[in-house]
């Protein structure tokens, strides 16, 4: 199998990828084609259909497998595929595990360090709250161990939630031992729950895509609501306290207008916005340069850019080595 990770400008090929969306759209000239968007393990990409009518064109649907013959082109720095024949793909042709992208990280080991940082949270209510998810709630840990973290922008992928809510953590355990104002317990805590309303946010694999929770309410009011629930549960859970966690998960996406409802107004929820946001941000970096154009690496006297990435909201290129 070649995966798309894999895939370089002049190959063709004859594969089988997921469909993970399906849309017709129009030429300038006013011609329907077919965009779609292909996954497997590796990552995404773009397809175009133009030739609908074509008898090559069979019937398919997102979130088909589907047979692809096509060729691999170049458009704005970026593979795409120019598909010439496709057909839904039988059961017997394919594993569905070659198609969820997955963490490059050991998922075990990750859930087993995220333990070890639970495990140094000394106050007894927020060890209370934390344990009920997750050391005892095992139906939630299995989701929270499967689930990404977005759907396309960073750790979109088998584990991403829980790769970003560890980096998380070891951030915020970093600050709270460079600066000793800040309470260790609180921002673990904090770090712990500030991504879990994505759970309810978006769907499970394959479809990975917005819940109407999600469209209606966002992660934020997910997760804080998640975690008031919980708290209701834990008779003479100090209110101060649960006010306190409440804010940092309300907050930690720093401001208004990056959704969330409040801004940070403790110490602790300014640090889980900066923790969250570097991680967000330095993920987002590394998968665009993952998916640029992988042959095009450039050289130290002509370092090869990648172009311009509208998340970032600047022209990207690697790093290049004397």
């Amino acid at each position: 199998m070649k995966y798309i990770d894999t895939l370089r400008e002049g190959m063709r090929i004859s594969e089988i990828y997921l469909c993970k969306s399906k849309q017709i759209a129009l030429t300038k000239a006013g011609r329907e084609y077919g965009n779609l968007v292909l996954q497997d393990k590796s990552g995404t990409i773009d397809a175009k259909i133009w030739d609908l009518g074509s008898p090559g064109i069979g019937d398919f649907e997102t979130f088909d497998y589907v047979r692809v013959d096509a060729d691999v082109t170049l458009f704005m720095n970026a593979h795409q595929l120019n598909v010439k024949r496709i057909r839904r793909a039988e059961e017997r042709e394919y594993i569905p595990a070659d198609y969820l992208p997955v963490s490059r990280k050991n998922i075990d080991e990750m859930y087993a360090e995220l333990l070890k940082l639970i495990a140094g949270i000394r106050n007894p209510w927020l060890r209370k709250l934390v344990d009920s998810y997750f050391v005892e709630d095992a139906d939630f840990v299995r989701a929270f161990r499967f689930h990404s973290a977005a759907k396309s922008v960073h750790h979109g992928f088998v584990g991403g939630l829980l790769e970003h809510t560890l980096s998380v953590m070891k951030l915020c355990d970093y600050f709270a031992a460079a600066y000793p104002s800040l309470n260790r317990d609180l921002l673990l805590t904090a770090a712990l729950f500030h991504d879990v309303g994505k759970l309810k946010e978006l769907s499970v694999f394959p479809q990975n895509d917005y819940t109407d929770d999600g469209q209606l309410l966002g992660h934020i009011i997910i997760g804080t609501e998640m975690v008031a629930e919980r708290i209701r549960t834990i008779p003479g859970f100090p209110e101060r306290l649960a006010s306190e966690l409440k804010h940092c998960i309300l907050a930690h996406h720093g401001e208004l207008e990056y959704g969330s409802p409040k801004k940070p107004a403790l110490l602790e929820a300014m640090a889980l916005n900066f923790a969250d946001n570097a991680d967000a941000k330095l993920e987002t970096m590394i998968e665009a340069l993952q998916g640029g154009n992988v042959a095009n690496t450039g050289s130290a006297s002509q370092p090869a850019w990648l172009g311009y990435n509208r998340l970032l909201e600047t022209n990207i290129r690697r790093t290049i080595a004397e």
